[in-house]
């Protein structure tokens, strides 16, 4: 889980968390490159090493990045982070 204050790639900073699903947390985020706020996915700790689930969590955000409706969020970015946070 990551905790308030937490910066990822330098850019985003965990505000709070806001869901939690079987694979990952989502967290509010603020992006002080392009200074508004963002959703952030992060597969849970426990799934990191599998491959398998890895690339299901892959395969998610690529089909999400293939979406597009007022009511749907934009995919804007991905990251992979090795270390602990």
């Amino acid at each position: 889980m990551l905790t308030v204050g937490t910066y990822l790639a330098d850019r985003y900073e965990i505000v709070s968390k806001i869901g939690a699903g079987g694979m990952s947390d989502v967290y509010k985020a603020k992006d002080h490159v392009l200074g508004r706020f963002v959703a952030i996915k992060v597969l849970k700790p426990e799934f990191s090493e599998d491959r398998g689930f890895v690339a299901k969590f892959r395969t998610e955000a690529q089909s999400a990045a293939g979406l597009e409706h007022p009511n749907i969020v934009n995919k804007i970015g991905r990251a992979s982070c090795r270390e602990r946070v």
